[in-house]
């Protein structure tokens, strides 16, 4: 039993790509799906598979590194809001990662986002992390 899931699935990702593996496997929930679907349109992860029809289900998530230094794309995972302390901001408290490089994932009343489309949107949320 897992206290912080979402730690561990970033804590996965972080160790499976400084240990250049090429896969990485991940126990499955909504919101694990949806921080993947958003790492994949930022272009931080190469590709993706939700296995639903495996128990546990799973996500499958491709790493991806520079072509000419294979260094790992995803440098930094940190969480913010854990399930001891949760981290909620206002609007116009959102966070800007590395002055507007990196992102941060906030979970809002209308879903998960990104820092700059919740800022477009003019809502708050909780933040879960950070990523660059």
């Amino acid at each position: 039993m897992l206290t912080d899931p979402i730690a561990d699935y970033l804590t996965r990702i972080r160790n499976a790509s400084m240990a250049k593996h090429k896969m990485v496997e991940i126990p499955s929930s909504n919101i694990k799906k949806e921080i993947t679907k958003i790492l994949f349109d930022k272009g931080y992860i190469l590709n993706y598979k939700f296995e639903d029809d495996v128990f546990p289900k799973q996500i499958k998530i491709a790493l991806k590194y520079h072509q000419s230094t294979k260094e790992p794309v995803l440098t930094k995972l940190v969480r913010i809001s854990s399930p001891g302390l949760r981290k909620y901001v206002a609007a116009s408290e959102l966070p800007r990662v590395l002055n507007g490089l990196g992102i941060a994932i906030i979970s809002t009343s209308k879903g998960m986002m990104t820092d700059k489309e919740a800022r477009t949107l003019n809502i708050g949320g909780e933040v879960i992390c950070y990523i660059s």
